[in-house]
This record gives C-alpha cells, sequence and structure tokens, in this order.
C-alpha cells in the first residue's frame, strides 16, 4: 500500500517533470500536432511511457511490487507500441502498418491458455480496437488524458479485486502519468499526448482488463471489457458512420469527433471534457460494479443503450462544411483539358 502511493506520487512529478522539459527541444525539431489551431509538442505521451515504464520497471527489480507472470512482458509490448506511435508522430505513416504492429504486440500478450484461441483472437482484436480508440480521443486537450484516468482507476480496481496487486499497482502509476500530463495538457493545451503516448495508453488499458478477466465468462467479459472502453468505441462508432454517410474517406481528418461536436453544441473544451469524462466514469463504474458481482450483468445493457443514444444524437450535430466549389480558372482548365 505504502509502496502503491510513492509509487503513484513518483510517477506523477516524473511525467510533469518530463513534459515541461521536452516541450523546448521538440519544439526545435519540429515534434508538433498541427490538428489543433496553433502547432502543440507531442511529447506528452513520451514522458507518460518513460514515467510509467521506469516506475513499474523499478518496482519489478526491487521486488517491491513484483508485476507477476506475464505482466512484464505486457509493459514491453506496450513501450514498443509507443515506439510505433512515435514513428507516427514524427512522420506521416499509414494507420495499416499503425494497426498491423499493435495487432503483432497484443498477440504476444495475450494469455491464450486462460482465454483459449477463438476467445484469445477475440482479445487481440480488443486490444487493437481501444488502442486505436484512444489515438481518436486524443483530437481534443486533456480528452485521452482524463479518460485514460478514469479507465486506469476502474481496471486497477478489478485488478484489485482479483488479488493482482502488481497489475493494479502499474494502473495505479498509469493513471498517475497520465494526471502529471494532464497539468500540461489541460485547455489551452502546452503539450499533447500524440500517438506515442495514446495508443501505450490504449494498449496498456486493454491488455491488462484482458488479464483480468481472462478465464471468465466469455459474453460477461465482453460486457465488462466493453463498459471499460465506451468512451473510445463511442467516438470510433460515430466517425466510422459519419463519414461513411457522408461519403468522406475513412481516414480522412475532420472535426467531427465526439468532443467537436460537443463544441458545436455550445459547450467550451473544458465542458466537452468533462461531460466526456463523467461519461467514462459511468461507464466504468458499471464495469467495475459487475466484476465484482454487486450488479447483476444486464446492467451493461444500459451502457450500450447510452452510447447509442450518443452517437445517433450527435450524428445529427452538422460538421461538415459546404463542398467549395471549384475557381473559374480551374473548370476553364478543365474544360480545356476535356476538350
Amino acid at each position: 500500500m505504502i509502496y502503491g502511493i510513492l509509487a503513484a506520487s513518483a510517477a506523477f512529478l516524473l511525467a510533469a517533470v518530463l513534459a515541461a522539459l521536452f516541450r523546448l527541444p521538440a519544439q526545435r525539431i519540429g515534434l508538433l500536432d498541427r490538428r489543433w489551431q496553433r502547432p502543440v509538442p507531442v511529447v506528452g505521451g513520451v514522458a507518460v511511457v518513460v514515467a510509467t515504464c521506469a516506475v513499474a520497471g523499478a518496482g519489478n527489480w526491487t521486488r517491491y511490487a513484483p508485476l507477476g507472470d506475464g505482466v512484464g512482458g505486457l509493459v514491453v509490448a506496450a513501450a514498443v507500441v509507443a515506439g510505433l506511435g512515435l514513428i507516427a508522430d514524427f512522420r506521416r505513416v499509414k494507420l495499416r502498418f499503425l494497426v498491423g504492429g499493435t495487432a503483432i504486440a497484443a498477440a504476444c500478450v495475450v494469455p491464450y491458455g486462460e482465454t483459449g484461441p477463438f476467445v484469445g483472437v477475440l482479445a487481440v482484436g480488443w486490444i487493437v480496437f481501444v488502442a486505436v480508440g484512444f489515438r481518436a480521443l486524443d483530437h481534443a486537450d486533456a480528452l485521452a488524458g482524463t479518460v485514460g484516468v478514469v479507465t486506469a482507476f476502474g481496471a486497477g480496481a478489478i485488478a484489485a479485486a482479483e488479488v493482482m496487486d502488481g497489475l493494479a499497482v502499474l494502473l495505479s502509476v498509469l493513471a498517475a502519468a497520465l494526471t502529471g500530463f494532464l497539468m500540461h495538457n489541460w485547455p489551452p493545451a502546452r503539450v499533447a499526448l500524440g500517438s506515442c503516448g495514446s495508443l501505450f495508453t490504449g494498449f496498456l488499458l486493454a491488455s491488462t482488463a484482458v488479464f483480468t478477466r481472462a478465464g471468465g465468462d466469455p459474453l460477461s467479459d465482453a460486457g465488462v471489457l466493453f463498459a471499460l472502453a465506451a468512451v473510445a468505441g463511442a467516438d470510433v462508432v460515430l466517425v466510422t458512420l459519419s463519414r461513411r454517410f457522408a461519403g468522406r474517406p475513412l481516414l480522412r481528418r475532420g472535426p467531427d469527433h465526439l468532443a467537436h461536436r460537443l463544441r458545436r453544441l455550445g459547450l467550451t473544451p473544458q465542458g466537452a471534457v468533462v461531460i466526456l469524462a463523467l461519461c467514462a466514469f459511468s461507464a466504468v463504474a458499471v464495469g467495475v460494479l459487475v466484476h465484482v458481482g454487486w450488479v447483476g450483468e444486464s446492467a451493461v445493457v444500459w451502457v450500450a443503450g447510452g452510447a447509442v443514444v450518443v452517437v445517433v444524437g450527435l450524428l445529427g450535430v452538422p460538421v461538415y462544411g459546404p463542398r467549395r466549389s471549384a475557381s473559374p480558372q480551374v473548370t476553364t482548365q478543365l474544360r480545356v483539358r476535356n476538350g
């Protein structure tokens, strides 16, 4: 217990300090995210990854908080996924490169002996989906970090209930590191999480959740895992449906995510983050309560219903402007080329 508090405090301070120290070098080398109205250094994820891995590794090495069988490999795999994300932060890479690398990492950590081969393959797909979903949540200041903190506490509570102390400490360290990062990421952000940090966070949360639920009833497991990642899942579904209905390329970036639409409804950046964090907390709380048996498994249906209502409701919020018509000069040139 005392070590857990010390580890979380160390991760919080280390992530906060590193995010501040990495900011200026990132600006000089051009490690910036230009999706915002002003370029923001994407080094917050590096700070979170270093803080989480360093503190968790120190606890395992000193034997004060051994991670347990398979968990050390999980942390290594998450660090590899973070490395893929860092490459994407430096230069544009195709999504299939990130998805493929994340899938390989996930396939190396799923406990097939407890899940079985079929459920294990589904678990790999789920881990990839959540990792990509958290990358999508990085569309707004503080959103991915805040939802990550809430989810880490929920997954940590489930790990503690299963007496997986090392896993619970790891998740508390991740939550603390994300909180330290949020000191620089709260709107208006001075640093961003980037693909490095968002993929790392989503991968680690999804993988640890699979570890805690491995060997249980598959249907119940699916319900709890869905509740833990309901906000990230809703965002992916919302964006996918929206772009399909609008005839836009699925991978083209646009202002069509959850926080974007809430802003269109008049919420401030801070208000949108708070609303979505409360949604995440409600869903995660249901998942934890179902896991410990305090509420029935049917409670997850309410989470799914709420997610459907949110997606359907926000689909009606206009986010795409009218297509720009070609200029007269371009139109004339096209006519000449076409004869």
